[in-house]
């Protein structure tokens, strides 16, 4: 029988094959940011008179706009310890919302690189590297190289990919977040008590985590026949979950106690509503926010208020069915499964969905492997087109536009 001859691979196959993975990610993330560039600057040629930038703006004013503006604000002139009031003596808009290590990390990069903006983006794109980095890691935990490398394309240019290099926190918390959820997924420990303070004073989340060790070290419990649970594990996860809670409410008690008034956190957050609810009451309870947004919402698409109770408990209902059942997220593992669903009900306690939610899932981002994990090329193609033409309606709506009340990033 004549020996099998099997077709050697495309030279240029192997070549990419052989590079290390950080700088196959490297060049993935780089043309990634490339396309999102071509987007921002066709953006700020699109902006018009109506607005949020003006007629003649430039792609350096919008990396610097919307929240980047008070990431700006609060690490050049601290936080008030007098609250701002509105006309009707409500609590205005304030830089209390914004958690200080980002503003301040890009002020002092600033200083050596021309201002706080230069500072800002190189800040959020050195992150969003590293982030992809931690991502293929996590993925690779569980799925194979190609998969877990397009995931991490995947992550580079979704939706939301522009935050990857304008003057947000997203990146930033994106990294610690990552390297936390890579820890826990491989069971060491020590870093977590370095990662849990940064994420919290990065941006909100850190309640989340603190769910999310909590689920963690309940299924641990339950498996500990199959994965033994030695006693130093169990001393690290509490004492993990403590710090935490203790991180996740410690910015409140500390506008509390600048402000002398221990609302001061809530009544700033909730500031911020009043821009769709003029009337809202200005108090906190959790999950009122998702429920009175299914009435307004619905009710400004012309159905009823009970349309949108129904359909917000059906997207839950949902949203758990694919966490607990679906197959492709089941393949990423415990830790992913367990974070996303205790992130996604952090969002259903304290949050008001409007055009930032888009924003706000981000850290669900290691969800994309689920979508990586079918192997037809022309799925994985149609993927990527879909990631690349939401990225252009995003940018364009919330940059070219950002003119109404939903085109907010």
């Amino acid at each position: 029988m004549a020996e099998r001859v099997t077709a050697a691979p495309p030279a240029q196959r192997v070549g990419w094959a052989r590079l290390p993975v950080a700088v196959r990610i490297g060049i993935l993330y780089v043309a990634a940011r490339a396309v999102t560039t071509v987007f921002l600057v066709m953006a700020a040629a699109l902006s018009g008179p109506r607005s949020r930038f003006g007629a003649h703006a430039t792609i350096g004013d919008l990396v610097v706009g919307w929240d980047a503006a008070w990431y700006w604000f609060a690490a050049m002139n601290g936080y008030p310890s007098q609250l701002p009031l509105t006309a009707s003596g409500q609590v205005a808009e304030n830089q209390w919302a914004f958690m200080p290590l980002y503003g301040v990390l890009a002020r002092g990069l600033g200083w050596l690189v021309g201002g706080w903006g230069a500072g800002a983006v190189i800040i959020s794109l050195v992150a969003g590297y590293l982030s992809a980095l931690v991502l293929y890691r996590m993925m690779r935990h569980r799925l194979d190289g190609p998969a877990a490398m397009w995931a991490v394309v995947f992550f580079c240019a979704g939706p939301l990919a522009a935050m990857f290099q304008v003057g947000y926190a997203e990146s930033l918390f994106l990294l610690w977040l990552f390297l936390a959820l890579r820890l826990v997924q491989v069971r060491r420990y020590g870093w977590l008590y370095l990662l849990v303070p940064l994420m919290g004073a990065t941006r909100p989340g850190v309640l989340a985590f603190a769910l999310f060790l909590g689920l963690f070290g309940i299924w641990r419990w339950f498996r500990r026949r199959e994965e033994p649970l030695p006693r130093s594990e169990i001393v690290h996860i509490l004492a993990l979950g403590a710090i935490a809670v203790a991180v996740g409410f410690a910015w409140q008690l500390i506008a509390g106690w600048v402000t002398g008034d221990p609302n001061a956190y809530l009544a700033t957050e909730l500031a911020w509503r009043r821009n769709w609810i003029p009337s809202s009451s200005g108090e906190f309870f959790p999950v009122e926010g998702f429920v009175t947004a299914a009435a307004f919402w619905f009710r400004w698409w012309g159905a009823s208020a009970t349309v949108g109770y129904v359909s917000l408990g059906l997207l839950v209902a949902a949203v758990a069915l694919i966490l607990v059942l679906e197959p492709h997220v089941r393949r990423l593992g415990v830790e992913v499964r367990l974070w996303s669903a205790s992130y996604l009900l952090y969002l259903l306690a304290v949050f008001f969905p409007q055009s930032s939610i888009f924003r706000l899932l981000l850290p669900v981002s290691p969800l994309w492997g689920a979508f990586a994990v079918p192997r037809s090329t022309w799925w994985r193609a149609g993927v990527l087109v879909v990631c690349l033409a939401g990225q252009w309606w995003w940018i364009y709506n919330m940059y070219a536009l950002g003119n109404t009340f939903w085109q907010i990033p």
